[in-house]
């Protein structure tokens, strides 16, 4: 089967989420005189992306809302009692910060532009509709996708089939029609593999450039790999670029 159209995660997948949240906290927390109360600013980010990561889990198993988790982690990092708008305010002192570091990778628009004219393309994030929307029309490239779904909006989150099928169905298409490319070899590379649709896993960073990569997904560690990938790929018995 030829694949019609790919899903594309966005963050560390089309937007440089790793590189915009280290700059943003470290600017962050210069402003806010807090540096120095978290030794080195690998520090303060290893831990705020720690919270973020258990805050999330919360927010994607239905305990907390997506307000609510963005709280928590201010919360939890600071160490104080704070009130929503108190909260509210420091996280939105960081977004300044954060937004001012916001960056497609390199490769991100020579490969969309590469297949425009060749597949359709969407986005499935387990973010909010609110924030990725912004996101993309801030980056320059919402215009590219048909359609942009997020886990807040449809109530369940990758690496869940029912959330990659959701991108399936808005686009009309079986999902042996659809390749789903993200960052996570496993929410991302496994779950797509899992939900039946082409699995392309963008291993930038070379993690499992050896052995013990997860099987199902292809991997690429670079997007400028893809054309040839879907090009060539008919889902049965293609060369694979996986390993």
């Amino acid at each position: 089967m030829s694949i019609l159209a790919v899903v594309w995660d966005v963050d560390d997948t089309l937007f440089d989420y790793t590189t915009a949240d280290r700059v943003g906290m470290r600017e962050h927390l210069l402003a806010e005189g807090l540096l120095d109360g978290h030794g080195t600013v690998e520090r303060a980010v290893a831990h705020w992306r720690e919270i973020t990561d258990r805050q999330w889990a919360r927010f994607s198993a239905g305990e907390v809302s997506f307000e609510g988790q963005r709280r928590d982690r201010v919360r939890v990092f600071l160490g104080q009692e704070l009130t929503d708008d108190e909260a509210d305010d420091w996280f939105g002192r960081y977004m300044r910060h954060y937004e001012a570091a916001w960056a497609l990778f390199p490769d991100v628009l020579p490969v969309l532009d590469a297949l425009a004219a060749s597949h359709r393309h969407a986005v499935l994030s387990n973010s909010s509709l609110h924030v990725q929307d912004r996101k993309l029309r801030m980056l320059g490239v919402h215009d590219r996708f048909e359609a942009i779904l997020c886990a807040a909006e449809l109530g369940v989150s990758k690496p869940e089939p029912g959330a990659f099928h959701a991108a399936c169905d808005a686009l009309e298409l079986a999902p042996h029609h659809v390749a789903y490319v993200g960052d996570h070899p496993e929410i991302d590379g496994r779950g797509a593999a899992d939900a039946g649709l082409l699995s392309v896993w963008i291993d930038r960073d070379g993690v499992y450039a050896g052995a013990g990569a997860p099987a199902g997904p292809r991997r690429i560690a670079s997007l400028a790999e893809l054309p040839a990938l879907l090009g060539s790929d008919t889902r049965f018995g293609a060369p694979s670029t996986f390993g």
